[in-house]
């Protein structure tokens, strides 16, 4: 585990994510982690609203299905502005 954290580019990957550099690796990591967290959400929203009614897991698995529509073309459409903001 030291050893990946003290490579070279593994050190510059991290640096560039949290200082907001916009390249196609930090791009795809933030497609990465908006599409986990919209499932877990749909997930939960799933089981809030039909979860006595069709069960549990067949509302999560819904919510978790449903739930990255809305999220994914918001975050490349925030992606491409935020490059097209940083770049002009």
């Amino acid at each position: 585990m030291r050893d990946i954290l003290t490579n070279a580019a593994v050190r510059d990957f991290l640096t560039s994510l949290a200082d907001g550099d916009l390249n196609i690796a930090t791009g795809l990591v933030w497609i990465v982690i908006a599409t986990a967290l919209s499932m877990i959400g749909g997930a939960i929203g799933g089981i809030l609203l039909a979860g006595k009614d069709i069960g549990y897991q067949l509302s999560a698995m819904l919510g978790a299905f449903f739930g990255p529509v809305g999220v994914i073309p918001a975050i490349l459409l925030g992606l491409a502005a935020l490059n097209l903001l940083t770049n002009y």
